[in-house]
């Protein structure tokens, strides 16, 4: 169980989902989630708070780095859990110290979990479920930028979900795969038939780095990506 935290929530923006590193965070208020959307460098990572608003329970998707500034920013409330999206270290430079203020559960998919800094707590699997307060978080696989990356769905308005890609899903395109054809093609496969099949083009993306898209705006280039091979 995690530590709770006082701190005055400072008003909120309007969302756009654009972030810079030391610029501030960006606050989006959904139903049964206040997310908190960081950019942390020195490579532009994003970082997401998400914390249930009927319980005040928080989670934190990739603690990329600046860990004091992570800590800082985060929701007054019990961090639960820190969910890390694949193994690549700029999204997790702030794990451990996160973690040992916190202590919350570490949570990976276990193809990746070996990678971390730390012991994972928690190991999740394609269609399990991550819970706090009284909202979840869907893991589904994405098997390409790593063979353990994920996504994380919130989808309490199922006509209009929210999705954290991680580095599977930017505007633009797939998470690089670095040449690798089988790898381009995993992700793809993986994308298309787990994501772009299932979801609709309301559905908003939460990418790692950089700013957010819809599906709906990346969904016509499906084609365009196969060809282009990254």
């Amino acid at each position: 169980m995690g530590l709770s935290k006082n701190r005055v929530m400072t008003p909120e923006r309007a969302y756009t989902g654009e972030v810079s590193v030391g610029g501030p965070a960006a606050v989006r208020e959904l139903p049964g989630v206040r997310i908190t959307k960081i950019a942390v460098g020195p490579m532009q990572n994003n970082a997401y708070f998400l914390q249930c608003t009927a319980t005040g329970d928080v989670a934190l998707i990739d603690a990329a780095n600046e860990s004091t500034r992570l800590l800082d920013e985060r929701p007054d409330g019990i961090l639960t859990s820190v969910i890390t999206t694949h193994q690549h270290p700029d999204h997790w430079q702030a794990l451990e110290s996160v973690v040992g203020v916190t202590g919350p559960a570490v949570i990976a998919h276990p193809a990746d979990a070996g990678g971390l800094p730390i012991p994972v707590t928690e190991l999740v699997n394609d269609g399990d479920t991550i819970e706090f307060g009284d909202c979840k978080l869907t893991v589904i696989h994405l098997r390409g930028h790593t063979p353990g990356s994920i996504a994380l769905l919130y989808d309490a308005e199922p006509a209009a979900p929210h999705l954290f890609t991680g580095d599977s899903l930017f505007p633009g395109g797939p998470g690089n795969t670095r040449g690798n054809s089988a790898d381009f093609t995993s992700l793809m496969d993986d994308l298309e038939a787990r994501v772009f099949a299932r979801l609709p083009d309301e559905t908003w993306v939460y990418p790692g780095h950089g700013n957010d898209t819809t599906l709906g705006a990346e969904r016509p280039h499906l084609g365009e990506w196969r060809a282009r091979g990254w």
